[in-house]
This record gives structure tokens, C-alpha cells and sequence, in this order.
């Protein structure tokens, strides 16, 4: 039997490249980028209901963590009877959209993988005004966002065939996976577009519906990929895009009795809120609503005696302070074996002290702002925390500028279990940990609720090996950073209080929203 991807013509999976911002020509595109988006700024984004563009009374605005006082996008309100609409929208065009072929559905994703690939400028340039993100931050968004069109199209070719099982003797057997239904997905402003994006065309090529309620901070990207969706074909039934307060129109989503499903990525206390209402089963609800939970980290690297100290402390700055601290799998805590502690420390502050602070839009800044007031404030009370649990080495407030800018702040002799080594700061803000050998490294580096990222830096095979066995991580890297991940090559999520391991980008991911029906016929 001719297989889907050969019908298809679907070459095998790789990475998209990223832009090469050192290329004169290349800084010149996004230069002119950033001023098409500048330009766009103020614009009004409708909701999409029921494949009706919607508009309501109330209003919110996103706008630029750089200078706040910019207006990105204007948003529509939603109400709680908007939101139960969406998703009786979404319900009733499940019935349609599931009996799309597999093809069909996979052909979308790869048209919206050529369209982003082709407004790859202009999205980053979005993504930097919008969340703040450097401009090589901003692509690594945009190219994971094709990335998952393109991986999760091909894995939706691979498990539409039939699944091979054990032959039976007088019948024909067979195993299908079909699509579950409403997906309520509830995507993190830090990776706007990848995570986003990633959560809808899987939804999407499984023959899933989709209730969208992007973050607060980053609407503008998201009405941008529902409309790049639209135009590579999904049906605008396909996908409800819902804005507006969480506080009102979350609870609604997560509880209604016809949503099947919720993708969140987000903070641990939001995530645990909505396992909580989704285990709850509501009047009419007629299953066990699943959730593929990603939350958050409190990521740690170990810098081993043995370890190239050079190496580390570049693979330390990069996951600290890389977005400003603002990704899950950041490295927040690193853990320093004593017999180099002070050499490591005192290189460390001195490579942190060399980063730049500013607007993202500008390429000559590492650090771009925190996302919004209320991110900077909570991050400040923490690096007041942490002044008295440990030694300010550098940082340690507010940078300059009208932004939400923070210094990159490193607090040393932190003890293994205070407030700054256990909890998430989600800012840059490092705790070094002093380690008296592998052994107490290892405990401490496991000695948090979380279970995400980590890293070991260790020229010994040994002690190598024994954080493969030991380190309890989802995700764990071995002499190189614990940011980064790639799709097909790192798929991601984490143990405990980090998620349900959800592993995006990665074989397994897609069987997270489809069901397996085994069929079995009597043959003479």
C-alpha cells in the first residue's frame, strides 16, 4: 500500500533554519519589518465565532513592554455567554471538520508553514514589539511555529494509516485514532507565536475543534496566525478566537460540558486551577476531559570541578538570561562544585556584567523588557528576597529606560533550600548554589517541586552517565545550555509539579488529542 507521505510527496522532517542577522541584507529586511509593523500599530483585531468575525462594547489593548505607552493591538472583551457560544460553536462544527481526510488537514499545516516562512521578518518583528523579545529570539519563535506545522503534519500522515497489531486467525483486525473533540486551548505569552501555534495545528490536524483564548499580553500574534490559518484553508469554523479577561472567560472554557480537552501552558498555581475544574465533570459532560499541561520550572545546572568553566559560564549567562529569564526551561538556580565555586562566580559576573539592556527592537541589546508591570514588579520583590538570603553580585533593580527593564541580577551563596532556589522567579534572576561534591549537587539540583529542564556541565564520563540515571528531569542537557529545545531532535515537558510531560515536538505528542479504536470482523 502506497503510504499517505508518499502520496503526498513530503520529504523527511528537518529544522528550520534561522536568519543570519549578521548578513547586511538580512538586518535590512528586519529593519523594514519592524517599521510595516510600527506602522500597524492601534489596529483593532475582531473574535472569530462561529466563523463570524465578532466585536464587542468593551475593549484592551496590548501594548509594547519597550515603551508602554505604545499600542500594539485593540482587543474585544468577551463575555462568559460569548465564551459558552464559542464553544457550542466549536462542538457543533466538530461534526465537519473530523470527517476532513487526514491529508487534507495535514496540506493546511504545511500552507501555513510556507506563509509564516514567508512573513518571517514581519512575525518576528511582531513577536519583538509585543512580548519584547531580541530579534534572534524572536526568530527561534517564528522557526519552531514552522517547525511544528511541518513535524506535526507528517506525524498526522504517520498515524492515519492503520496501526499494525497482531494479526488474528477468521478476522479482520484493525486499531484507527480518531479525534476527541473540543480543544480549549489556553496558550503563555513567553513563546507568543511557537507555543501557541503549536498547540492549535495539532488540535487542528487531528480533526479536533479549537476554543482559542491567547494571553493577555500577546493577542495581536495570535489574531495573526488565526488569520494565516484562514488562509491556507482551515474553514473559519475550525477555530474560535476568544479575547478578553481570563478571570471571566477561562473558568467558562475549562468547565463548559462540551469542551473535551484543555492545552495550557502557563504557571503551576493556573495549571493546577485547571486540572481542578476539568477533573470536576459538569451536568451533560458525557467523558473524563483530558489536559496536556505544561507549567513551570525552577531549572537547574550543575558546573562540576571537572567542567569547562569557560563553557559554563557562557551556557549559564545564555539560559539565565536569555528573554530575560522568561522562558520555563531558564536556568534559575546554578550549582557550583566548591573546589571552583569562586573562579566560576567571579568569571560569571563579570561575563553578566557585559549585557546590554534596552528596547528589543534594537539589535545591540541582549536584554529586551520584561513583559509587563506587573511581571517587573513581582520580579523585583524577588531580587529583594533574594538580598537577604544571599550575596547581590551584580543587578539587583530596575534598568534605565521607560520600559519594564530589569538588570540581569546574580545572587550568590544561596541556601538549597530558600525561597530563591525553590520557587519561580520568572525574570533574570540567577541563585548560585555552592555544591560540596557530585554527590550533594545532584540532591540539590532534585530537591525542588519542579522536574523541567537541567544541565550538567562534567568533563568525567562517569559522573556523566550517573545524571542520565539520577537527574529527574524531563528534558536534561549535558555540556551545553538547558534552553533551546528543537522539534523532532529535544521533545519537550517535564515531571511533577512541572506538568504532565506532555513532550511537544516530539512521537508521542499528537496521541494526546486523539483516542484509539480498535476494530476487529469475523471473516469465513
Amino acid at each position: 500500500m502506497a503510504t499517505a507521505e508518499t502520496k503526498l510527496h513530503v520529504p523527511e522532517f528537518t529544522n528550520e533554519p534561522f536568519i543570519d542577522f549578521s548578513n547586511a541584507e538580512n538586518r535590512k529586511r528586519m529593519e523594514a519589518a519592524l517599521a510595516k509593523v510600527k506602522a500597524e500599530f492601534g489596529q483593532e483585531y475582531p473574535m472569530w465565532i462561529a466563523g463570524q468575525k465578532v466585536i464587542t462594547t468593551g475593549k484592551k489593548k496590548s501594548t509594547n513592554p519597550s515603551r508602554p505607552s505604545e499600542v500594539i493591538g485593540v482587543f474585544q472583551d468577551a463575555s462568559k455567554e460569548q465564551a459558552a457560544q464559542a464553544v457550542d460553536a466549536a462542538n457543533k462544527y466538530f461534526d465537519v471538520w473530523k470527517k476532513v481526510p487526514a491529508e487534507t488537514r495535514a496540506k493546511y499545516l504545511f500552507k501555513a508553514a510556507q506563509i509564516v516562512r514567508e512573513r518571517k521578518f514581519e512575525l518576528g518583528a511582531l513577536v519583538c514589539y509585543e512580548v519584547g523579545k531580541s530579534w534572534i529570539e524572536a526568530d527561534a519563535d517564528i522557526a519552531e511555529t514552522i517547525d511544528f506545522c511541518e513535524y506535526y503534519g507528517r506525524e498526522m500522515l504517520r498515524l492515519s494509516e492503520p496501526q499494525k497489531l497482531t494479526p488474528m486467525r477468521g478476522e479482520r483486525n484493525y486499531m484507527v485514532y480518531i479525534p476527541l473533540g473540543v480543544g480549549a486551548v489556553i496558550p503563555p505569552w513567553n513563546f507568543p507565536m511557537a507555543i501557541m501555534a503549536g498547540l492549535v495545528v495539532s488540535s487542528l490536524v487531528t480533526g479536533n475543534t479549537v476554543v482559542l483564548k491567547p494571553a493577555a499580553d500577546s493577542p495581536t500574534i495570535a489574531a495573526k496566525f488565526v488569520d494565516i490559518l484562514h488562509e491556507a484553508g482551515v474553514p473559519n469554523e475550525a477555530v474560535q478566537f476568544l479575547t478578553g479577561s481570563g478571570a471571566v472567560i477561562g473558568d467558562v472554557i475549562v468547565q463548559h460540558p462540551k469542551t473535551r480537552y484543555i492545552g495550557f501552558t502557563g504557571s503551576k498555581e493556573v495549571g493546577l486551577r485547571i486540572a481542578e475544574l476539568a477533573n470536576k465533570p459538569q451536568p451533560g459532560q458525557i467523558w473524563i476531559k483530558r489536559t496536556v499541561l505544561e507549567m513551570g520550572g525552577k531549572d537547574g545546572m550543575i558546573v562540576d570541578e571537572e567542567a569547562d568553566v569557560d563553557a559554563a559560564v557562557e551556557g549559564t549567562v545564555q539560559a539565565a538570561f536569555g528573554y530575560q529569564g522568561q522562558k520555563c526551561s531558564a536556568c534559575s538556580r546554578v550549582i557550583v562544585s566548591e573546589k571552583i565555586y569562586d573562579t566560576f562566580l567571579n568569571k560569571l559576573v563579570e561575563r553578566t556584567k557585559k549585557i546590554k539592556v534596552g528596547p528589543s527592537d534594537d539589535p545591540n541589546n541582549y536584554m529586551g523588557p520584561v513583559v509587563s508591570e506587573t511581571a517587573m514588579k513581582g520580579i523585583l520583590n524577588y531580587i529583594e528576597v533574594g538580598k537577604k538570603e544571599g550575596r547581590l553580585m551584580t543587578g539587583g533593580g530596575r534598568a534605565a529606560g521607560e520600559g519594564y527593564f530589569v538588570e540581569p541580577t546574580i545572587i550568590a551563596d544561596v541556601d538549597p533550600k530558600a525561597r530563591l532556589a525553590q520557587e519561580e522567579v520568572f525574570g533574570p534572576v540567577l541563585a548560585v548554589i555552592k555544591a560540596r561534591n557530585f554527590d550533594h549537587a545532584m540532591e540539590i539540583a532534585n530537591n525542588t517541586e519542579f522536574g523541567l529542564t537541567g544541565a550538567v556541565y562534567s568533563k568525567n564520563p562517569e559522573k556523566i552517565r550517573r545524571a542520565e540515571e539520577e537527574f529527574h528531569v524531563g528534558n536534561l542537557y549535558l555540556n551545553r545550555k538547558c534552553t533551546g529545545a528543537m522539534v523532532g531532535a529535544h521533545p519537550f515537558g517535564g515531571f511533577n509539579m512541572s506538568g504532565t510531560d506532555s513532550k511537544t515536538g516530539g512521537k508521542d505528542y499528537l496521541l494526546l488529542f486523539l483516542q484509539a479504536k480498535a476494530v476487529a470482523e469475523k471473516v469465513s
